[in-house]
């Protein structure tokens, strides 16, 4: 799959741009990503690789990944982007300066969390404070980490969105809590190192993201349900699909990202999501039958596929710290579900 045969994703790019709050101040940096290859990280990637050719910014983007052939495959070669080795199972090999970090590796998909709930714990913590350390002593202005809507767990489902100083309810001696457990401790090991040690630290927390930039690796509902609608299959649900949840499309999840890279304030969280964008996972099936000329049927879930579903009835997250930064989203969801699909047939 290359996106970058579809003029409709560079068409996403500007605009996701457009939508970023102060990016000027991203010129003449040295901005290292992590998970370049992933949903998030790689949009992100090539946002930036765009940011700095368009305008010529005279930024340097450090792109991170476990193989830096994979990186250069998909990437290509381009002037003052560079490829880095880099797992976050192990130390960092590389030893480069930088301006801005964005921390976008980790395992993010339900099949981790069952399968290996010890690797999903030590990767994101572990990573993190190696990341960090880095940052630290090589110059770096700000660290931006890339959470979760997940770290609010099993909130009230009565309440109608959360905001950023919630806390809800996550079961300790659930395995399925690696993801969300762990992603709270990251997220304190950079706020600890903003007050420790004085490195500026700021933190995400996407809503379900989708894209054009779905992993293989991917498992989760909406990633399934893209793929079988490209594939020309009917939309498979193994549940009732009742939870709610934000969705929000990649192109505005990056936006908001870098809008909070530059802006956000030291120390804090900040949730990304579009509060037009809000559906149940049964809606969302239905959106993505519609714009793919499929249907949605219903089968009888495996065991595994008990084991990965999601324990959180409602996750809708509140926006009102992002918007303050000036921000707002420029994707509807039915736009992004059929540019998602637009752009992955193009892309083949």
């Amino acid at each position: 799959m290359n996106l970058h045969q579809s003029k409709l994703y560079f068409d996403d790019i500007d605009r996701t741009l457009a939508h970023v709050v102060g990016s000027e101040k991203l010129w003449n940096k040295r901005i290292l990503v992590t998970g370049a290859t992933g949903t998030i990280g790689s949009f992100a990637a090539d946002a930036l690789i765009r940011l700095n050719l368009e305008h010529k910014a005279n930024m340097t983007v450090l792109l991170a990944g476990r193989s830096t052939e994979r990186l250069r495959g998909q990437f290509g070669n381009t002037d003052n982007v560079v490829f880095l080795p880099y797992d976050l199972n192990t130390p960092i090999v590389f030893d480069v300066a930088v301006d801005y970090v964005i921390h976008a590796a980790g395992n993010a998909y339900p099949a981790a969390f069952s399968c290996d709930p010890v690797g999903t714990i030590v990767g994101n913590v572990e990573s993190t404070f190696r990341l960090l350390a880095y940052a630290k002593s090589h110059g770096c202005q700000k660290f931006l980490y890339v959470s979760s809507g997940e770290v609010y767990g099993q909130g009230n489902p009565t309440m109608e969105s959360f905001d950023e100083t919630y806390s809800g309810y996550v079961d300790i001696l659930s395995p399925r809590s690696c993801y969300p457990l762990s992603k709270r401790m990251a997220e304190n090991l950079c706020v600890s190192f903003w007050k420790q040690y004085g490195l500026e630290s700021v933190v995400v927390r996407p809503c379900h993201t989708y894209g054009p930039c779905i992993t293989a690796m991917d498992n989760r509902a909406h990633a399934q349900f893209f793929r079988n609608a490209i594939a020309g299959d009917n939309i498979v649900m193994k549940s009732a699909g009742m939870q709610m949840r934000s969705y929000n499309y990649v192109a505005d999840c990056i936006s908001g990202l870098l809008t909070v890279l530059v802006n956000g304030k030291a120390g804090e969280a900040y949730n990304i999501a579009n509060p037009k964008s809000i559906m149940t996972i049964a809606e969302l099936a239905g959106k993505i039958a519609t714009a793919g000329h499929c249907k949605v049927v219903f089968e009888q879930p495996t065991v595994a596929d008990v084991a990965n579903q999601s324990p959180i009835l409602r996750q809708v997250l509140g926006i009102s710290k992002l918007e303050h930064l000036g921000w707002i989203p420029a994707f509807c969801a039915d736009e992004g579900i059929r540019h998602t699909l637009d752009i992955l047939k193009e892309g083949k």
